[in-house]
């Protein structure tokens, strides 16, 4: 079949007639952008660098408007700080992407980049914590593996409440919502990581209770022993859903070891992570 292809090529050349001949630079630019719209951003920019009609068509408003969250003009506004029709989609979708921090520095939100999905992380110096501005219960320890580049250890105390509020626009979808913990006080020696659990104690007699709840009436809460040494643990509290765009919802949450017949001691507090459900299997990205 090959030869007669090629036969027939030959002939069509010698009557006078030019074979057709078509590459990617013929591809017009609406179809290309078209063809965007099914892709994922990742992919998106990778074809862009092809050629011009592909570069062109990845800046195409209506392809990155498909892949923003539907509450990104709330974004833009209070997290850009800046109008959204004076941005591209595409610049606001890329802007958004990277951390982004609000309410003073003590909140930062994020896409996924490859989804467009929304995540909210609150550090612990926006959250209400029994005893933190005593230096004999808590230390705040500068430390690279926080977003927020600090995180709270407790040393000891009989008494712990963790009380957090937020309130936010997010896109409709379920979302959980977890504490960042890890048992034992990180430090760094000769530059290597290091970590003590000559402290730890206590979070093994009782568990640790965290509650959600919602503006629109939603509640959760579960409870379990702090177990995880040496390493960064996700605690889940619960779950909630957004059904309805474009209406703020308020969230509060806790965690609590009330117990005062022992004390506990020895864990670093980072922060709260809200993120899509499905997201929980890979927490070792936060």
């Amino acid at each position: 079949m090959g030869a007669g292809s090629s036969g027939l090529a030959l002939e069509t050349d010698q009557v006078g007639l030019s074979p057709l001949r078509t590459n990617l630079d013929d591809v017009p630019e609406s179809c290309v952008a078209s063809i965007f719209m099914h892709l994922d951003p990742p992919e998106i920019c990778k074809l862009a660098r092809l050629n011009r009609a592909f570069h062109g068509a990845s800046s195409a408003d209506f392809v990155w408007e498909t892949k923003l969250p539907s509450n990104y003009k709330y974004l833009a506004e209070k997290i850009l700080g800046q109008s959204p029709e004076s941005l591209s989609k595409k610049e606001i979708y890329a802007r958004l992407c990277r951390p982004n921090c609000f309410d003073d520095g003590t909140k930062q939100v994020w896409l996924d980049k490859s989804s467009g999905k929304i995540c909210v992380a609150v550090s612990y110096k926006a959250l209400r914590i029994t005893g933190i501005d005593d230096r004999r219960y808590w230390n705040h320890i500068s430390s690279e593996e926080s977003r927020f580049n600090t995180i709270a250890y407790l040393q000891q105390i009989w008494w712990l409440e963790v009380v957090g509020e937020l309130e936010f626009e997010f896109p409709a979808g379920t979302y959980s919502l977890l504490f960042k913990l890890h048992l034992g006080k990180i430090s760094k020696k000769s530059g290597r990581r290091a970590c003590n659990v000559d402290q730890v104690h206590g979070w093994d007699v009782k568990p640790v209770r965290f509650q959600l709840s919602t503006s629109n009436g939603q509640q959760a809460s579960s409870e379990c022993y702090l177990h995880q040494q040496g390493n960064w643990g996700h605690y889940h509290v619960g779950e909630f859903v957004v059904d309805s765009k474009n209406t703020p919802m308020k969230l509060r949450f806790s965690m609590m070891q009330i117990d005062c017949t022992h004390t506990k001691g020895g864990v670093c507090l980072d922060s709260v992570l809200i993120c899509p459900s499905e997201f929980r299997e890979k927490l070792n990205q936060f």
